[in-house]
């Protein structure tokens, strides 16, 4: 809803591996885009049945860059500034942050020219107001959330299809510019000194830097936490497919679609939806090209992904899409709330191992473009200075730097709202988000891309519980006061 896991991991202690939104498959360069622009259909393809459209295998291959990087001289046996771990959207937009102020920075990855597996949804406005909206590749104008067959809310906001080619090769010619090297490797081992951290690799490089930043993902080993990771989950199963056709309005992004007409000869489906709905998720590019996902916003623990797809093969064949090619499927899981990691510890995290992923919808993206350059202004300062800050002080400036206590305190509020939705029926569903889009939308959109204050957050929840329908208030009131509770007394830890 950010980087992904499959397939789920073990579940809390062991180590968990989201993002826009969410991630989504993206058109592979091999094909040429005047393809569909006239809706034109391949006659030599040969199409699925209405229900056996997940026989199709995905047509698309693996791609490389071609970038010429700065390779770093893995025997060179000086410390480095920083050693950044992972070379996806949070680690370069770290990278080049970091490096424009004169810093050494070196990103480890074991392919850091493949494209990513994942690109992301976004809403536009955020975008352009961190500089990158020429790295979307196509924009809705509005976007829309089906609440049943009755309610449809039209937003007016535009939402955006991040192309994970031109955001790459963004971030790589200004890492290029400011001189940042690239090590291929894996990370296997990150020992600890007084003032220096060393990187073990699996090909038997040692590096050693005053700083080690890791941007790998959910799977990471190097982050330490002491609570418990009591994460709910989103997951999803989506495909960028060519159909005979579809019912979306090209001009808008359908955002939700919580209808369940789909599964009216489906008892056996629709009892589990009842309990634990999944939604539908669609980006019309044309009449016959269109991105589908089917999503569970949350649950605890993870819906099936066997269950998910059924759900949308269900709602496929009663909407009349019949899928005559899957050009590219996705698998997305996204570990969501829980804990923040250990702050301090010696390791320093951005991106979805920070805890960076929205609890509440699994956005996560924009906040990271947003949040590198704060990281890199904190990281400036205690190492770009005369007096270098290191070791221990230089921890603990850098986490909280990214985890001030307001921060924090807005996270827990975010974390109440997964809390509630994990609570709620498919009905409870709808009447929140038939309530939430009525919000004035400074509220809104102002929760999805996590800018609000608590106060502004106190404020959203009082103006939604009252607009909220008798029903809901009740499932707020009897089903949500354990996670209220658990909410007011993490804030009030924070504040003292």
């Amino acid at each position: 809803m950010g980087t992904l896991l499959w397939p789920p991991p073990p579940p809390p202690p062991s180590v968990i591996s989201v993002s826009g939104r969410r991630s989504l498959s993206t058109f592979p360069s091999c094909l040429p885009e005047n393809r569909y622009s006239r809706g034109k259909v391949c006659s030599n393809i040969q199409s699925s049945k209405f229900d056996s459209f997940l026989d199709l295998k995905p047509e698309s291959e693996a791609e490389l860059l071609d970038f010429d990087l700065r390779w770093l001289d893995s025997s060179c046996k000086s410390c480095l500034d920083v050693i950044i771990i992972g070379a996806g959207p949070a680690g370069l937009r770290l990278a080049e942050q970091v490096s424009r102020y004169g810093i050494h920075v070196c990103c480890i990855d074991p392919s850091p020219l493949s494209m990513w597996p994942n690109n992301y949804g976004v809403w536009v406005d955020e975008f352009e107001g961190l500089g990158l909206e020429d790295c979307l590749d196509k924009t809705w104008p509005m976007t829309c959330v089906r609440i049943d067959d009755h309610r449809t809310k039209y937003l007016d906001r535009a939402y955006g299809r991040v192309s994970r080619k031109r955001l790459k090769t963004k971030l790589l010619e200004i890492c290029a510019a400011y001189g940042v090297q690239f090590h291929k490797a894996k990370v296997w081992k990150v020992e600890h000194q007084e003032f220096e951290s060393l990187v073990e690799c699996d090909d038997g490089s040692k590096l050693r830097a005053n700083l080690v930043v890791d941007a790998s993902g959910f799977g990471s080993a190097f982050i330490e936490y002491d609570k418990p990771r009591n994460h709910g989950y989103q997951i999803a199963h989506g495909i960028l497919a060519e159909v005979d056709s579809h019912p979306f309005d090209l001009d808008k992004m359908l955002l939700m679609d919580w209808r369940d007409s789909h599964l009216g000869n489906e008892p056996y489906i629709r009892a589990g939806n009842s309990s634990l709905p999944t939604f539908l998720y669609a980006m019309p590019f044309n009449s016959n090209l269109i991105f589908l996902e089917e999503t569970s916003l949350v649950s605890r623990p993870v819906l099936s992904y066997k269950e998910v797809k059924r759900r949308m093969v269900a709602r496929l064949r009663h909407l009349g899409i019949r899928v005559r090619r899957v050009i590219e499927d996705e698998k997305c899981l996204i570990p969501m709330g829980g804990p923040l990691p250990q702050i301090p510890q010696s390791v320093m995290a951005i991106g979805g191992t920070a805890g960076l992923v929205h609890p509440s919808t699994g956005y996560m993206v924009a906040k990271t473009m947003a949040l590198a350059p704060v990281l890199a202004e904190t990281i400036r300062e205690c190492l770009g200075s005369s007096r270098m800050i290191r070791g221990k002080p230089l921890h603990h400036r850098v986490w909280n730097g990214l985890w001030p206590s307001e921060r924090r305190c807005t996270r827990e509020f975010y974390s109440f709202g997964m809390e509630t939705l994990l609570k709620l029926d498919l009905n409870g569903t709808r009447g929140f988000f038939d309530a939430f889009f009525d919000l004035d939308p400074y509220y809104w959109q102002g929760f999805l891309s996590s800018r609000l204050s608590p106060r502004e957050l106190a404020l959203l929840s009082l103006s939604l519980f009252g607009r909220a329908s008798n029903p809901s208030r009740f499932d707020i009131i009897t089903k949500c006061p354990a996670p209220l509770v658990k909410m007011m007394g993490k804030l009030a830890f924070e504040t003292i």
